[in-house]
């Protein structure tokens, strides 16, 4: 796709005006102004947009304010999410993984946020390096059976990110797409080669009480003889947070979150 400077502005904000209705209005401008002008020839976009609703939901009246620990040492007042109802979580290594699974739609693949809170309220960059450095971490760490909660909080958050991807994704290796070696004149129809100029990405998640209800999310049945699993899990303090499709095991958003009011 060529751009003359005058088409330039008009340009950006169509794809902004696709961008902010393919995400319900959540992401508005993935283009900032000024990134498109006379010399661009061809920019890659991607805004990526995920809501689900829980397959058991939080009731709103037992949200709470409390206090979140940061990094600093700080502490901020926010509102946390509570339940009483059996919840998948696992604890090793000084983690612990609790697995909150969406609806399914009309297919096989489920989705699950996956939380995960260090036990030291200052290890999030060290929980973040062996996620990223350990193989396998993930599928180390996955809860497989629900156990009895005591103490449950976890905290409402709201992130909307965006950057341009461009030196990330060479750092990564990605470097012939943004070469003069890279052809992509047939994406466009182009007489003349073409190569990678920019890539933008922008992300949203919300995490809050919604969600429906499963049919078993009334039961508190224990088997008897059996001595039930008791944990608690208090995320008053920075953890990761991932989406992942669990037949599949792609993961389609990970993040942190170390101030649980600050949304961007």
């Amino acid at each position: 796709m060529y751009f003359a400077m005058v088409q330039a502005p008009e340009i950006a904000s169509q794809v902004n005006s696709w961008v902010e209705n393919v995400t319900t209005g959540l992401i508005r401008e993935i283009l900032p102004e000024g990134s498109i002008d006379y010399t661009t020839r061809l920019v890659l976009g991607n805004a990526l947009y995920f809501k689900g609703l829980w397959t058991e939901k939080f009731d709103e009246s037992k949200t709470k304010y409390d206090k979140f620990h940061l990094l600093n040492g700080n502490t901020v007042q926010t509102p946390f999410m509570s339940s009483t109802n059996k919840q998948y979580i696992s604890s090793s290594d000084g983690l612990k993984v609790l697995k909150l699974p969406y609806q399914k739609g009309g297919d096989n693949r489920q989705f699950s946020m996956y939380i995960l809170l260090p036990e030291r309220r200052d290890d999030l960059w060290t929980l973040a390096k062996r996620l990223s450095t350990e193989s396998e971490f993930i599928e180390k760490h996955i809860p497989t059976e629900k156990v009895v909660v005591d103490q449950f909080m976890l905290p409402k958050f709201k992130i909307s990110f965006g950057f341009e991807a461009t030196n990330l994704l060479k750092s990564l290796g990605l470097q012939l797409p943004f070469s003069r070696e890279a052809n992509l004149s047939e994406m466009v129809n182009s007489q003349v080669d073409l190569f990678l100029s920019s890539v933008f990405h922008k992300s949203f998640v919300e995490v809050n009480e919604q969600g429906t209800e499963a049919a078993a999310a009334t039961s508190v049945a224990i088997e008897q003889q059996q001595m039930p699993i008791v944990m608690d899990f208090v995320a008053d303090h920075p953890f990761l947070f991932l989406i992942r499709e669990d037949v599949t095991g792609v993961v389609l958003f990970i993040g942190h979150v170390a101030n649980p009011l600050v949304s961007s």
